[in-house]
C-alpha cells in the first residue's frame, strides 16, 4: 500500500507541475492542426516595432490584424506604416480597435473611421474588447458597457456596410459577450485551450498563442500573436469587404 501511495502522489506532483507550466506558458498545449485550420494569420501593432512585411508573408502568414486605433484620440503610432506596407504583400488585412470603458461609443468610432478609412479588399472592422489596468479585478458595469458596445458595433456597421469581428478574451465573453452578441462575429483569444471546449460554432477566429516567434520584425516584443480561422478558403474569401 505504501508503494501504491508513493505513486499517486508522484503522479499529482508531475500533473501539478505540468499545469504550472502550462500556466506560466513554459509547456505550450495549443497546435491547432493545418490540415483543420489552414489559414492561419498573426496581430501586431507597435509592440513589434518595424515590420518587415514581406519577410512575415513568406511565413505562412495569410492575414494580419493591425492595432489602429484606442478609445477616443489614441492612434497606433506605426499603424499607417504598417498598413501602406503590408497592403504591397499577400497577406489579407484587417484593422483593430480597443474598446476603451472611460470613452463613448461615438468618438471611438470616430477615431477609428477617421484613421482607417476605407476597408475595400480587408477584413471588417474589429473591436478588441478585453480587461485592461486594473478593471479585471472591478469590472465596469454590464450594462452601461453593454450598451455602449453596442451602439460602436452599431455605428461601424452602418458606415462600413458589415457586422464587424468582436475580440474577446475567456473572461470578458463570460461577463458580457455570451447571448448578448451572439450574432456578431467572434475572435477568441485562447492561450491554453481550444475554444470549441464550451463555445463550439461560436467563433470565427482563434487567437491560440502569444508566444510565437517569427523573422521581420524588430519591436520591445520578441513574440507574436499566431491566430487560425475557423472555416474554408472560400469561407475566408467571402469575409473580405468589397
Amino acid at each position: 500500500m505504501k508503494n501504491v501511495s508513493k505513486v499517486i502522489i508522484f503522479i499529482f506532483i508531475i500533473l501539478c507541475l505540468m499545469l504550472l507550466f502550462i500556466y506560466r506558458k513554459i509547456i505550450f498545449i495549443n497546435h491547432p492542426p493545418k490540415e483543420r485550420y489552414p489559414i492561419s494569420g498573426i496581430d501586431v501593432s507597435h509592440y513589434q516595432g518595424e515590420i518587415d512585411w514581406n519577410i512575415l508573408a513568406s511565413q505562412d502568414v495569410d492575414f494580419a490584424f493591425i492595432k489602429a486605433t484606442e478609445g477616443s484620440s489614441f492612434v497606433d503610432e506605426y499603424f499607417k506604416q504598417n498598413w501602406n506596407n503590408a497592403s504591397d504583400t499577400s497577406i489579407i488585412l484587417g484593422a483593430y480597435h480597443f474598446f476603451s470603458f472611460e470613452s463613448s461609443a461615438e468618438t471611438q468610432a470616430d477615431n477609428y473611421i477617421k484613421t482607417v478609412g476605407s476597408l475595400s479588399g480587408k477584413l471588417p472592422p474589429v473591436i478588441d474588447f478585453e480587461f485592461y489596468r486594473n478593471y479585471a479585478n472591478n469590472p465596469p458595469d454590464m450594462n452601461s458597457t453593454r450598451t455602449e458596445l453596442h451602439d460602436l458595433l452599431d455605428i461601424l456597421e452602418k458606415h462600413y456596410g458589415v457586422k464587424p469581428i468582436i475580440y474577446t478574451t475567456v473572461k470578458t465573453y463570460y461577463k458580457y459577450i455570451k447571448d448578448e452578441f451572439y450574432d456578431y462575429p467572434l475572435w477568441i483569444r485562447n492561450v491554453y485551450y481550444s475554444p470549441n471546449i464550451g463555445m463550439a460554432n461560436k467563433w470565427v477566429f482563434w487567437q491560440y498563442t502569444d508566444r510565437a516567434t517569427l523573422l521581420g520584425y524588430s519591436g520591445s516584443e520578441k513574440y507574436i500573436d499566431m491566430n487560425v480561422y475557423h472555416g474554408t478558403e472560400e469561407d475566408f474569401k467571402s469575409l473580405i469587404l468589397k
